[in-house]
């Protein structure tokens, strides 16, 4: 294939909810540049950029797809991203390597929660954004409100490029109004049309269309600004470079309009990417970070030193793991050996390929700003930087989301625990988002990730790729004791069987902490009745029992314990005696001094359209969630609340029932609470049946 210089390389993300058609789309922007000889379908399972085993099953996206099509002399790589929540790390990481996204949104209905969160995560990119309202033959359709409602969420800079001819089933084509010509569809499927005038009843639409396009150019560009004022117009080419500089700024936010299972459209906005769209090293350097985290910027050097980030690695069948990169400066070749900078090891770059979809296009050479494919590294996971130069700094890598839903996980037989852990690390390198933890205190392997379909997904891989059958369920919470209140106790250790016995006396008082405060030992022994040399023990007895709890066999926290009378024995006392002596004694002291459970509590944040509202709060209300405050943004509300973390399993499923899939939400840990009196016996019985069946 052509070589492509970096000035003509466009990178572009196809964003925003699920079920909007980004995947259809792409299948379009393929198909009407003769990438493809006919058009993929997502639902019979022949899409290009879902070729994956999952994706063709479940008929929807759950990894980023890369292809690219050749257009107006330009290489234009187009990341298709899911529009699931449970894959929003594949979308964080698209979003690190592109130089523009475009938010598809369904022009049925608008604004959607998935299409807020793509767009955010584009802005805080400072990436340019293009908009492509899709479906336009859909039924009941109003564009005018639809335009409306994108500016009044984003502001004027929202301008409409190209206007739709007519609407549900007599949708037929668009107006492009820097061309001032219409384009109808000829029918054929294949994205060809007939050009024509503008119909007279769209005139005026038309007319005030070009007038907000022109003066979006015009603001971008202060000469660009003056002339317009003088004049009242410009022309194509001045509107086209104050879109250009708009776009690239961020201040202008192009609106196209299409169908892409009819093609229709679908060429409009490509042209669009090439002109509008800044090219892959236009900015002229690209982002790192030193060794302490901090954040700077390095020049882009075409013909300097190759420097590429691994931005995503995926196992595919019957080519094994492929790292996928963004080169970031220089060239990479192959033959070249690349340091990863993350794990100060040598990597041989075998084998170059440019992706395209599920085909990959071999070549000898990947330049800057590019995209590609190797294959067979060792030591390299996603996130990581090579480079040439080995002094060279980090790339600055995707800033994934956090996990919202754990599993406890274990094999099903004996043969699969020796494979579990390296399968679950693999996977783990794979799938920034997937997190996995081995709790030595709940004695149980937690997986976590940002969804059911996520964790499901896992499971199933885990089976396919590694072989290893697995069992999951409901993770243990981790709760504490504490007491609320005060008591004193006495035990006396003594034992005689033959031979030297054992004694040990202990007094102590056990008293509530401040809450975070951890264990306290005060020695308030006065006149030596304890030796000096056995107190010590008496402190280390109680710190042993503390990790195992006496109240329901959780973690004791928060307690002050002193010690202030005793006795010993001039031969028969030991440590191991006064060790003994203090754990009995602070058992008693503590189940006398108001012992409770504390539960975790999380801060969780929700947003959702309006019209969920009551269906929420209601939600949260059965769950023991209390309401904090409420952020209102345009159409969507934020609700912040305080839950406690054993009723948010599997909330992730619930609120996307509850709100159609509308809904997002986060949640980190804040704080423990007392469980409540109501809910303790439960909890404390369950710990009991669970210590009997480990037994």
């Amino acid at each position: 294939m052509k070589r492509y210089a970096s000035k003509d390389i466009r990178n572009i993300a196809l964003i925003g909810h699920g079920t909007t058609g980004k995947t259809t789309l792409a299948e379009a922007m393929l198909y009407v540049t003769g990438a493809t000889s006919r058009m993929g379908s997502v639902d019979e399972g022949t899409a290009a950029f879902d070729y994956l085993e999952e994706e063709v099953e479940k008929k929807f996206s759950v990894s980023t797809a890369i292809g690219f099509v050749e257009d107006r002399g330009c290489k234009t790589n187009i990341l298709d991203t899911p529009g699931f929540a449970d894959f929003a790390g594949e979308v964080a990481a698209a979003l690190r390597v592109v130089d523009a996204a475009v938010v598809v949104i369904h022009a049925g209905h608008g604004i959607e929660v998935g299409t807020e969160r793509g767009w955010k995560q584009a802005a805080n990119r400072g990436l340019p954004r293009l908009l492509f309202v899709n479906q336009m033959d859909r039924d009941n359709l109003d564009f005018d409100a639809l335009l409306a409602s994108l500016r009044e969420r984003w502001g004027n800079g929202v301008a409409p490029y190209t206007l739709p001819v007519g609407s549900g089933e007599s949708f037929k084509g668009t107006i492009d109004v820097l061309a001032g010509k219409a384009y109808i569809d000829t029918g054929k499927g294949d994205g060809s049309v007939e050009e024509s005038e503008i119909p007279a009843d769209l005139r005026d639409a038309f007319e005030a269309a070009s007038e907000a396009l022109m003066e979006a150019a015009a603001e971008s560009d202060d000469s660009l600004l003056e002339k317009y004022f003088e004049e009242g117009e410009l022309s194509r080419e001045e509107t086209l470079r104050g879109l250009h500089s708009g776009v690239a700024k961020g201040s202008v936010f192009p609106v196209f309009c299409g169908c892409a299972p009819s093609n229709i459209g679908v060429r409009r906005l490509l042209d669009a990417i090439v002109e509008l769209c800044p090219s892959a090293i236009e900015s002229g350097e690209y982002d790192i970070v030193d060794d302490d985290g901090n954040p700077g910027k390095a020049a882009i050097e075409t013909d300097g030193p190759a420097v590429a980030l691994v931005f995503k690695t995926q196992v595919e069948r019957h080519v094994g793991e492929l790292a996928f990169i963004r080169v970031m400066s220089g060239t990479v070749k192959t033959g070249q050996d690349l340091r990863n900078l993350n794990r100060d090891a040598n990597e041989r770059v075998g084998h170059i390929s440019l992706p395209r979809a599920h085909d990959k296009v071999d070549v000898s050479e990947v330049v800057a700003g590019d995209l590609a494919a190797l294959v067979k590294l060792k030591h390299t996971s996603t996130s990581d930087t090579l480079a040439a130069d080995a002094k060279a700094s980090k790339v600055r890598p995707p800033a994934f989301p956090r996990p919202l839903i754990s599993n406890a996980i274990r094999a099903k037989s004996k043969a699969d625990e020796d494979k579990i852990g390296n399968a679950l690390a693999r996977l783990r390198q794979e799938d920034p988002t997937f997190h996995v933890t081995t709790d030595p205190e709940l004695k149980q392997t937690v997986v976590s990730g940002m969804g059911e379909v996520h964790l499901d997904l896992i499971t199933k891989r885990l089976q396919t790729r590694y072989g290893v059958e697995v069992e999951t369920s409901r993770p243990r919470i981790a709760y504490r004791e504490t007491i609320r209140g005060r008591s004193e106790a006495h035990y006396r250790h003594k034992k005689q069987s033959g031979g030297r016995g054992q004694f040990a006396d202990v007094h102590i008082r056990v008293e509530t902490a401040e809450r975070g405060s951890g264990y306290e030992f005060v020695n308030a022994i006065v006149g030596g009745v304890v030796p000096g040399k056995f107190i010590p023990a008496v402190d280390k007895g109680i710190r042993e029992l503390l990790p195992d709890g006496v109240l329901a066999g959780y973690p004791i926290i928060d307690v002050k314990v002193t010690l202030y009378d005793g006795g010993f024995h001039a031969v028969d006392s030991s440590e191991m005696a006064f060790k003994i002596a203090a754990r009995q004694a602070f058992k008693k002291a503590f189940l006398d001094a108001k012992p409770v459970l504390l539960e975790p509590i999380n801060n969780v944040s929700i947003t959702i359209p309006e019209s969920y509202m009551g269906a929420v709060m209601g939600d949260l209300t059965s769950r023991r969630g209390r309401t904090q405050g409420m952020e209102p943004d345009g159409a969507f509300t934020t609700i912040l609340a305080q839950v406690p973390e054993g009723e948010m399993y599997r909330y992730s499923t619930q609120l996307r029932s509850m709100t159609g899939g509308r809904g997002a939400f986060e949640s980190s840990h804040s704080h423990y609470e007392e469980v409540p009196a109501d809910i303790a016996p439960r909890v404390i019985e369950e710990a009991r049946k669970a210590k009997e069946e480990a037994e």
